[in-house]
């Protein structure tokens, strides 16, 4: 079978409009989980910070995809966007062409291309450059989109790179230890997460999630570990392998099993109540004779404890037995029985008086005249006087007592369990916030920003072209906020930052310990190095 005519099998055996998990499949929504607080990050950087924007993730985690929303999502009318694709390798000289012939650059040298990108800026033009498979290019190319993304005064590019996560180490390498880049990392679907991916590509083929039964949307999670271009691979061939199989069934005649479920199931009913029906009826016969059988020839002393045992004292079969019975024996007569009648003993096996089999070899089994005949009484020799008249009866023959068994001891009924004690949980312990940094004045200046530590970090959180917006938004957010005035495209530009932390981690674990509204501006760390350099340009 060509591959053709093999898509065609699949579509027309799902019924699906086209193929739901091929990487271009008409009318695609964007999945929004994990990937839209991205692209709204990517937005902000682009548009307040001055560093290369590196976004990671293994093959198959959606880096296309999120450039590709990146630029449909920018105004086109102030945004110049130039895709390059390094796929296959590139060296500094192909790079910069590719960028030249994008900008319109009459050289393909980094200069040139620096001048055109300003005389875009006079227009209100902002150039972005998305570079993908960022991982394929040479260390000379990495070094011209870093000097490209530093820029000039008049303008600058802004350089999104999308890649393995192989790319940071050489880009670490190049920057000699500057801030010269910022990292983002793509993180993996949750199951749930990927049952509605799944759900969203069926929809749009035509189909629902019930394709796939729960059991297989783990395994597709499992397999897949959540990057979305594995989950569309492993769902695919999971449905292919499906297909033949159900083909493969009906070429060996298995055409029955192909039955809708409902039409099972109702064949399964009638089924039930056929056989119910024959054993009511077959049932009748032995309840009658049963008593003679018994009375007049029992086989053993087995079957006659047995035909003694009510089968009304047992549970449904469906019941598990506790298992293993430590230190009981199991009855051996009554299990046979209980097997016929579809039950289960409701005593527990330490109840039953005989727990064995009796050994016909120490007990006679009697005649059948003689269990049905009781015995003579024993003569009286000479009258008793009547303090002696309540004598011992005489015991019955050692045959009769064995026809008769001994009476089933009655249960206990058990004690009732005492009443748990209420068990009074204790009230979890609220997660301590991170140490929020000294209070400091929250006023304009550079004096501040250049006594403390160029190592250290602050938080940007706001960058606005209006003095007055910064003062309102340090004033109303309080102690720890700070702002400074930079030039950032020949127009002064007001920056606040929050606190001052040792490290990077340190800084964004304080981050969640923000207002929300604060952390919806996707606060980023930021060295004060580079803050003291920026503070410089007044």
């Amino acid at each position: 079978m060509t591959s053709l005519h093999a898509d065609e099998a699949f579509l027309s055996h799902y019924q699906f409009s086209h193929d739901p998990f091929a990487p271009r499949v008409p009318g695609f929504k964007f999945f929004p989980a994990q990937r839209k607080p991205v692209l709204g990050q990517l937005h902000h950087l682009a548009r307040y910070s001055q560093l290369l924007l590196v976004v990671t993730g293994p093959k198959g985690s959606g880096k296309t995809l999120l450039r590709q929303a990146l630029v449909a999502s920018t105004n086109k009318q102030t945004v110049h966007s130039v895709v390059v694709s390094a796929r296959g390798g590139m060296d500094a000289g192909g790079l910069l062409r590719q960028v030249a012939q994008g900008l319109n650059s009459p050289q393909a040298e980094l200069r040139s291309i620096q001048a055109q990108v300003a005389q875009l800026a006079l227009t209100d033009q902002e150039v972005y450059l998305l570079v993908d498979d960022a991982e394929e290019l040479d260390d000379s190319a990495l070094e011209a989109l870093l000097g490209l993304a530093a820029g000039r005064a008049e303008g600058r590019p802004h350089v999104f790179l999308f890649g393995h996560p192989s790319l940071l180490p050489r880009l670490e390498q190049l920057a000699d230890g500057g801030e010269s880049f910022h990292a983002i990392e793509l993180q993996p679907y949750t199951e749930e997460e990927t049952a509605e991916y799944l759900a969203q590509r069926l929809e749009g083929a035509g189909q629902g999630l019930a394709v796939f039964s729960d059991e297989q949307i783990a395994e597709i999670h499992e397999q897949s570990r959540g990057w979305p271009g594995l989950i569309n691979q492993v769902a695919r061939e999971m449905l292919v392998e499906a297909m033949l199989a159900e083909r493969s069934a009906e070429r060996s005649g298995g055409v029955a099993f192909r039955l809708p479920q409902k039409h099972l199931l109702a064949i399964g009913i009638v089924v039930i109540a056929v056989v119910a029906a024959f054993l009511m009826k077959s049932g009748s016969t032995p309840e009658v004779q049963a008593p003679a059988v018994a009375q007049v020839a029992p086989a053993d002393g087995a079957q006659q404890a047995a035909g003694d045992a009510p089968a009304i004292e047992f549970a449904g079969s469906s019941q598990p037995l506790p298992l293993p019975l430590v230190g009981e024996a199991q009855p051996v007569i009554r299990q046979p029985l209980a097997q016929a009648g579809g039950q289960e003993d409701e005593e527990a096996p330490s109840s039953e008086p005989v727990t064995s089999a009796p050994l016909p070899a120490s007990v006679p089994v009697p005649p059948p005249v003689t269990v049905a005949v009781p015995p003579a009484p024993a003569p009286v020799p000479a009258p008793v006087p009547a303090a002696a008249a309540p004598s011992t009866p005489p015991a019955p023959s050692r045959p009769r007592s064995v026809a008769q068994p001994a009476p089933q001891p009655v249960a206990k009924p058990a004690a009732p369990a005492p009443a748990a004690k209420p068990v009074v949980q204790s009230k979890p312990a609220q997660p301590q916030p991170a140490a929020r940094p000294v209070a400091g004045a929250p006023v304009a200046g550079s004096d501040w920003y250049r006594s403390q530590v160029g190592s250290h970090y602050a938080l940007q959180v706001l960058g606005t072209r209006s003095e007055s917006s910064a003062q309102a938004f340090v004033r109303q957010h309080g102690s720890g906020y700070r702002y400074f005035k930079k030039i950032h495209q020949g127009q002064p530009l007001y920056v606040v930052t929050y606190g001052s932390f040792a490290s990077r981690e340190a800084a964004q674990a304080a981050i969640r310990t923000l207002p929300a509204n604060v952390q919806a501006g996707k606060p980023w760390p930021k060295t004060f190095a580079s803050i003291q350099q920026e503070a410089q340009m007044r």
